[in-house]
């Protein structure tokens, strides 16, 4: 009876790694540079109303932690520049604030990151200095509590942190900021934290109009970029900053570090030369945005690659310095009124316009072992796919976040889906020697729960003979 709860645990835990471990994450930034938002109670219901789930705030703002208790929304909080000296300086400095700014929160407030600085290369002065220093102090202030897994650590950039972007294959971190980013770099390799960029193709076509096509930046497909290095083709200037990204992490041979995009959007008003910003720009940045990441398309240089993005940001935040655009990112008026539609659950539909024209998210696949596969077929092709597959199995690797349930079914299911979908969904990249079976129902559904719950009883006496301890 046992090994059949085990069993039942363990097909629970296959659909969350089907459905999960893989799934790239939309949030939002919730800033708060205005003197006429609404309460922190009332953005909290508006964004449990909209179905946003992940959220960024950049600082650790008591009446904000306390609003979102129990609302299932994962908060990212900040600890700000200006508070990077005190904790470089004193451990005593980090463990106050955990004590009293963060633990009597958590967990009914779902803290998931925190962020030691922001954007600090672009701050005048020997700040960047601080930032790693800080970072090691809060984490060994969490680990004193145990927490230092559930709630990862790391500090957010922009990307003039590079010297060179591109073609994307030539992206290299610029060398003045070596002395600060090695150490972060390790930081984040050891720690399995992601490297959080802030990104704007916004930017970059406003200021080189008559090099960057607005369809680029737009994610319209109409466009496309041709890196001469690796022939690799973009149709939009996000992936290829990503790629840039990747590409600088790998040229200093920090492979396993993840990227995610902690800050993107396009502003919806603007001054009389920003004539992209408008509200149907900003529409159809941010929806062809969604819709890419919620597909995990990945980008040309790592198709499928999971990547979780923040848009820029829930307000229009009026006391912003600079031009009418740096007033004008945000998702709603301080009236709680949407600026346009946007729908984050990738379950349905993204509006495209105040019209509501469609475009349907649905009709994803998942490929899963076979249970007509012998143990040992399904143990070569999970060894191919991890390696002359290219897939990146870490995640299945023990103590990583998708090594449960720990059995050759799960393991070989992560790996032939990853495969799968980094080969375009096409049947053909489902075969493994006909260990794979292509799936098109959500795993959530109850019918396919029943499907893999008889595959993986008919597989269980030979997971009974390789994993019995």
């Amino acid at each position: 009876m046992g090994g059949r709860y085990k069993l039942l645990f363990g097909i629970s835990l296959l659909f969350l790694l089907l459905d999960s471990c893989r799934a790239s994450k939309v949030g939002v930034c919730y800033g708060r540079n205005a003197d006429d938002l609404p309460t922190p109670d009332k953005v909290a219901k508006l964004v449990q109303l909209h179905n946003i789930k992940y959220v960024r705030i950049y600082d650790s703002n008591i009446q904000v932690l306390k609003a979102f208790a129990n609302t299932g929304v994962e908060l990212m909080v900040g600890v700000t520049n200006s508070d990077l000296l005190p904790f470089s300086q004193f451990q005593s400095n980090v463990d106050t604030w955990l004590k009293n700014g963060i633990l009597p929160y958590y967990p009914a407030t779902k803290i998931t990151y925190i962020t030691v600085g922001a954007e600090v290369t672009e701050i005048p002065g020997n700040v960047s200095a601080l930032v790693v220093p800080a970072m090691q102090n809060v984490l060994t202030a969490l680990k004193k509590v145990g927490l230092h897994k559930r709630i990862k650590v790391s500090s957010t950039h922009s990307l003039g942190v590079l010297s060179r972007s591109f073609p994307p294959s030539a992206g290299a971190f610029n060398s003045s900021h070596a002395f600060f980013l090695k150490p972060m770099l390790e930081f984040l390799a050891e720690n399995q934290s992601p490297f959080m960029i802030d990104l704007y193709p916004y930017y970059a076509y406003r200021d080189s109009p008559n090099s960057v096509s607005l369809d680029y930046a737009l994610f319209q497909p109409s466009s496309e970029v041709i890196d001469p290095n690796t022939g690799l083709v973009y149709t939009n200037m996000f992936d290829a900053q990503i790629d840039s990204i990747y590409y600088a992490l790998m040229a200093l041979n920090f492979r396993t570090i993840k990227i995610m995009v902690t800050e993107t959007g396009w502003p919806s008003k603007g001054s009389p030369k920003e004539k992209a910003a408008t509200p149907d720009n900003a529409q159809t940045y941010n929806a062809n945005l969604i819709r890419h990441i919620i597909n995990d398309s990945g980008t040309p240089a790592k198709p499928g690659e999971e990547l979780d993005v923040y848009i820029f940001s829930l307000f229009n935040e009026n006391r912003k310095p600079g031009l009418e655009s740096e007033r004008n990112w945000g998702l709603f008026y301080p009236d709680q009124s949407s600026v346009y539609n946007l729908d984050f659950t990738g379950e349905g539909a993204v509006d495209m316009t105040t019209n509501a024209n469609v475009t349907s998210l649905n009709g994803k696949k998942w490929c899963i072992a076979s249970s007509k596969a012998s143990e040992m077929n399904l143990q070569n092709a999970l060894d191919w796919a991890c390696g002359p597959g290219n897939v990146d199995c870490s995640a299945i690797q023990p103590s990583q976040p998708c090594f449960e349930p720990d059995n050759l079914v799960s393991h070989a299911s992560y790996a032939f889906n990853s495969y799968y979908q980094q080969n375009g969904a096409n049947d053909v990249a489902c075969s493994f020697g006909g260990t794979g079976v292509i799936v098109n129902k959500d795993p959530k559904s109850t019918k396919l729960q029943q499907v893999i719950q008889q595959q993986l009883l008919q597989l269980l006496p030979l997971h009974r003979m390789k994993h019995s301890h």
